[in-house]
């Protein structure tokens, strides 16, 4: 594998598991010095002692992205550790099992936007200081379909955060793209990761072995990352073969 990013400084929110755990060990593989965030510090020392790698390359730190101060400390964590930040990957969403307009609560419609939304805002804020003055970074955001065409599948809530992040990684990679900065939104369809277990009827096995599996939204992550500084994706839709 390409080791180009070799010892370039990289972020994964979300990084505990699914899609974000998937991009944590595509970014070591590259020889990323990855800084991983998430919430429970129980899973993060799993996967450290799983992954096996040394702590020079792996760090590891407790990470709310809805929190403003959480999103401080952590970032304020990697720069003593790593330094700053070539790239950054908000993979941190939710979703819930009450999903339907007659039956979701406001305190559920909230933390949606405050985690699949304002986590963005937050997380890309803390960074971009630093991409400007090094005038080159990119940020990547782990959306969703629900984000491009709103259905009731993901619900009334989570396709409207998943807007608003569509709106703010558009908007973000035009403001900052003559600062050398790339700023790309990923959209997948189903994904075999653990927030389908809020899904208001159960998985079968067999539609999560249909669906995409967490490493091939890595792939086109690692096609997003591997593109030379000239080249920016704003937009990039990745569904499993069967979905429409």
């Amino acid at each position: 594998m390409s080791n180009s990013l070799a010892g370039q400084i990289a972020v994964v929110t979300g990084g505990g598991s699914g899609i974000g755990l998937a991009i944590v060990k595509l970014l070591l593989d590259h020889g990323c010095k990855v800084a991983c965030g998430g919430r429970t510090l129980e899973k993060l020392q799993e996967i450290q002692a799983q992954l096996k790698v040394n702590t020079d390359n792996l760090f590891i730190h407790t990470l709310d992205v809805a929190c403003e101060k959480s999103v401080e400390t952590f970032f304020n964590a990697v720069q003593k550790t790593f330094g700053d930040t070539d790239i950054l990957i908000n993979a941190a969403g939710v979703n819930v099992k009450q999903r339907m307009m007659k039956e979701l609560s406001l305190t559920d419609w909230k933390m949606m936007q405050e985690i699949n939304s304002t986590g963005l805002f937050l997380c890309s804020r803390a960074v971009l200081p630093t991409m400007r003055e090094q005038k080159s970074g990119l940020i990547i955001n782990i959306s969703s379909v629900a984000g491009l065409r709103s259905g009731p599948l993901g619900g009334i809530g989570y396709n409207a955060s998943k807007f608003a992040a569509t709106g703010f990684g558009i908007c973000l990679g035009s403001e900052e793209r003559m600062n050398g900065i790339r700023v790309t939104n990923i959209y997948p369809g189903e994904v075999d990761t653990p927030i389908l277990a809020n899904r208001p009827n159960p998985v079968s096995d067999e539609h999560r072995m249909r669906i995409l599996q967490p490493e091939d939204v890595a792939a086109a992550v690692e096609l997003v990352i591997n593109l030379p500084a000239r080249a920016r994706i704003p937009e990039l839709t990745i569904i499993p073969t069967v979905q429409d």
